[in-house]
């Protein structure tokens, strides 16, 4: 599967992880804060600083009727009105190129995920190199249709989505005109759990849909980020924020600068670690084939003396027989002295 190429970062099976940096609404409505974030993002070694563009007005209406309050109980904003929550985390228009250029400063790529056609056209003023959709967009197939035709490489989030959904979406897109779909493995629960992750998706939908995939991780810590790059996830998204006790709409879920230091860290590791299918001694490998065990006199022997578990024994290090070789050797009779300490070889017994 071909590379994608974003503002000369490759995206792909031999590259190491695209990492994203959320910010979401941690920013907390300073955009001193958010500027701080981009720059923290940077010094933990993410590739690319993620926002939102939405307004409440975009995202929904603003109704008071239960309909629009959320209502459950293992969610973080159990009981919110729709509306005022999407107040309280949007970020405003204006911040996004400041935004923007702190993180193109920082050799990042700068993007957001739009919710609605006027994003979408805000988004391509400020000449964005890429496009996320969120799993709650992700069967808004108008909305996919404007993204796609921009041409541009789009993210998904397939959070709730089943096999039809998001095969309509694929089609959906490349009939538009997107040519390059990375499609993120996610559990629209937040936090979500590592047991209901499920990132054995990750190879499947790659192989379904001939896409790049990876994993919108919305779970605590990075061990299920560095176990979906080890299944073939190509890009990483995780939530950021400077402090969860900072508070903020997703900061109990968002990871800090030393947490997504590691993460950009032990992902690379995990990709390292691919390599191909081997057997036998690596090149780094060979100069320890000396200290595997082997056959060695470990009493003197007298030629005309019997071989014994007691004047040969299997040690380290490996100059002498194989071990493979030991039974044969034993009640065999010496053909010379041997002095403690020699290796045996093939030719001396047998």
């Amino acid at each position: 599967m071909k590379p994608i190429t974003v503002e000369n970062i490759k995206i792909g099976s031999n590259e190491k992880p695209f990492i994203i940096a959320e910010m979401s609404g941690n920013h907390n409505h300073s955009l001193d804060r958010a500027l701080e974030i981009v720059e923290a993002a940077a010094r933990a070694g993410a590739h690319a600083l993620k926002i939102q563009t939405y307004t409440a007005d975009t995202m929904t209406l603003n109704i008071e009727n239960p309909e629009f309050l959320i209502n459950d109980k293992d969610s973080l904003w159990d009981g919110q009105n729709l509306y005022q929550l999407y107040q309280q985390a949007y970020t405003p228009w204006e911040w996004h190129k400041p935004i923007f250029d702190r993180a193109r400063e920082l050799g990042m790529v700068a993007f957001s995920t739009p919710f609605d056609d006027t994003a979408v056209d805000f988004l391509e003023k400020l000449d964005v190199p890429l496009y996320k959709i969120a799993s709650f967009e992700n069967t808004d197939l108008p909305l996919i249709k404007k993204v796609a035709s921009t041409g541009k490489p789009m993210i998904v989030s397939t959070g709730m989505a089943t096999v039809s959904e998001l095969d309509e979406l694929v089609r959906t897109a490349r009939e538009a005109g997107c040519k390059d779909i990375i499609l993120l493995k996610c559990t629209s629960t937040y936090p979500a759990t590592p047991d209901n992750t499920n990132v054995s998706t990750i190879p499947h939908m790659r192989e379904l849909f001939d896409v790049q995939v990876g994993l919108s991780d919305h779970t605590m810590g990075t061990g299920v980020s560095v176990a979906a790059v080890a299944l073939g996830a190509t890009v990483i998204e995780k939530h950021f924020t400077l402090s969860r006790e900072d508070g903020g709409v997703d900061a109990a879920f968002s990871l800090e600068p030393a947490e997504m230091k590691v993460l950009v860290e032990e992902t690379e590791r995990a990709w390292q670690a691919f390599g191909k299918v081997t057997y036998g001694p690596t090149e780094k490998e060979k100069a320890s084939l000396k200290f595997r065990r082997s056959i060695y006199v470990s009493k003197d022997i007298k030629a005309g003396e019997k071989f014994t578990t007691d004047n040969i024994k299997i040690v380290r290090p490996g100059y002498g027989l194989e071990p493979k070789y030991y039974e044969k050797i034993i009640n065999k009779l010496a053909r010379k002295d041997f002095q403690a300490g020699t290796p045996m070889t093939l030719d001396e017994v047998l």
